[in-house]
């Protein structure tokens, strides 16, 4: 097991691939650093995700914890010797790869296509659907461990445009923050509305 303080990577982009890792406890951001210097945010784990599976030599991001957290890690050959054994895990990565790819593509409309709010429409519901998943019944609230930096580098918006997004959502009485952290969602359809692009203010 590899425990983590919040800002330790678990590897960095470059780094050889040689363990598979799994996340038990925690949450991570996945980020590519871009050939000017600036930060890429693509993505971020939670418990039950794996993480370290590469065709490639070299890790293509680095991962790190957005606050303490714990892995369970496997060399690649065990690993691989594992899933040669084991069928069923190997048709769970083959799931989870197509739920990544939908979850690419859901990101690229995101960026492409939606204004500040809808962005962050989005990724409140994404991340109240990832709730729900893990609690396995309706939720209305979800953690919110990454810093509003972290959204912005993920949402394509400034850190500013995102506590001025946050704060106009509350005071629409979309949302509420339980606190600093933790947001309750308060009006669903209207916060889906808003994220498809289908609301009026």
């Amino acid at each position: 097991m590899q425990r983590l303080r919040a800002g330790q990577p678990v590897f960095h982009q470059g780094d050889p691939a040689r363990r598979v890792f799994m996340l038990t406890l925690g949450s991570l951001k996945i980020y590519t650093l871009l050939g000017d210097g600036r930060r890429q945010v693509t993505g971020f784990m939670f418990p039950g995700d794996f993480l370290g599976i590469s065709v490639e030599g070299e890790y293509a991001f680095t991962i790190e914890a957005l606050q303490q957290s714990e892995l369970w890690w496997f060399s690649r050959e065990a690993f691989d010797s594992f899933i040669e054994t084991h069928p069923s895990i190997e048709r769970e990565l083959y799931r989870m790869a197509a739920h990544e790819l939908a979850a690419a593509q859901r990101q690229m409309v995101l960026l492409g296509r939606k204004n500040a709010a809808e962005r962050l429409a989005s990724f409140f519901l994404e991340l109240l659907k990832r709730e729900q998943t893990i609690a396995g019944s309706m939720a209305q609230s979800f953690d919110l461990p990454m810093s509003r930096l972290d959204i912005a580098d993920y949402l394509g918006l400034t850190k500013e445009t995102v506590s001025r997004m946050l704060a106009e959502l509350r005071g629409r009485g979309l949302i509420r923050l339980e606190r600093q952290n933790r947001v309750e969602v308060l009006e669903r359809e209207r916060l889906e509305e808003v994220a498809a692009g289908n609301d009026e203010g």
